[in-house]
């Protein structure tokens, strides 16, 4: 076993009961991994992400095992391995999707996909913004191509245009020559969604936008519709659809999908995908494709991170609280205690 002395305590951010209520967030002491395994890989985490996925997870529309460590995605520095570890060395620097990352040290294995060592050179502000793309940065990009394979001069409506997932939407789908009709709550995080590529706007608190999709393209509808907020916008995408378009369904901000009866995509030939990040990233070879062109477009400037700001591991319960407020237009990130 190759290793640096560890702690045998740790801090972590964790909820022991399912609750709408943030008083169920703990920032408390809780065990340490161990290597209890040949082919254990511990990494002590930097920086890990915000996402509106742990929220689900605290309130029970996802089930969980508790006590639940929050947290989807991070990078770190590998602490720890066993012995038949081949792929990583201690002290290597690693980005990667896992439960469990709003904690000092996480548990994985030398045989586990989702996991990508950085180059050493790889600066801190680098691994920030590394750690705030992950998780949505992905969902995006493999959205457009594989749930829905955006094409030049499609008409897209993109919902929570000026949020995490919605913001890289904005910008992937512009880039492919598409023209995204954004929707958003207020006129500034409108705004920010014109900056990142939207050729229309749309307030969803004061227009029709069944109306406005149909003004914008002539009758016909929009050929995809990414909507992240689910039961309150999911009619709204589905009559917004053009002959032949895509309900792409991937959130649940203002709750769960009502169950839908399939004779309704009949008379339009719909398709309706309610996709997963995880299942396009299954394999090697899918995830290192989709994690290196993402840090690819993020290093060229491509593709902007909108990292709002970065709050300590103690005050995620706070950072939580601004992201379920609708206090943010960009992404927020913890930094873990060293």
């Amino acid at each position: 076993m190759s290793t640096t002395e560890l702690p045998s305590t740790q801090k972590v951010v964790l909820f022991e009961e399912n609750s709408d209520s943030l008083d169920v967030i703990k920032f408390t002491d809780f065990d340490t991994p161990k290597i209890t395994s040949s082919n254990d890989v511990i990494i002590k985490n930097k920086f890990a992400g915000v996402n509106f996925i742990d929220s689900y997870f605290r309130k029970g529309v996802y089930p969980s095992q508790k006590p639940f460590i929050f947290g989807r995605e991070a990078v770190g520095v590998v602490a720890a391995i066993g012995d038949k570890v081949t792929k990583f060395s201690v002290g290597d620097k690693v980005a990667y999707l896992s439960g469990s990352t709003f904690a000092q040290y996480t548990n994985l294995t030398d045989s586990y996909v989702q996991i990508l060592k950085l180059d050493p050179s790889t600066s801190d502000e680098s691994l920030k913004f590394y750690a705030a793309s992950l998780l949505q940065g992905l969902t995006a990009l493999t959205f457009i191509h594989e749930a829905y394979n955006v094409q030049k001069d499609d008409y897209v409506l993109v919902w929570a245009a000026a949020g995490g997932v919605g913001n890289i939407l904005t910008q992937l789908i512009s880039k492919r020559g598409a023209h995204v009709i954004a929707i958003a709550s207020t006129e500034e995080k409108l705004a920010l969604a014109k900056n990142n590529g939207a050729e229309y706007l749309v307030n969803h608190l004061t227009d029709d936008i069944v109306e406005k999709v149909k003004d914008i393209t002539n009758g016909k509808g929009v050929n995809a519709s990414f909507d992240s907020v689910g039961k309150d916008s999911a009619e709204i995408s589905l009559a917004s659809l053009a002959r032949k378009g895509t309900f792409v369904s991937y959130g649940n901000s203002s709750g769960v999908v009502p169950p839908l009866s399939i004779n309704r995509l009949s008379p339009k030939n719909l398709t309706v995908l309610r996709p997963q990040l995880m299942g396009y990233i299954t394999t090697s070879e899918e995830w290192e494709h989709y994690v290196r062109l993402l840090f690819k477009l993020i290093d060229s400037g491509d593709l902007k991170i909108d990292l709002l700001k970065t709050y300590p591991l103690s005050e995620y319960k706070q950072a939580t609280s601004d992201l379920e407020g609708r206090k943010t237009t960009g992404k927020l990130v913890l930094e873990v205690p060293q």
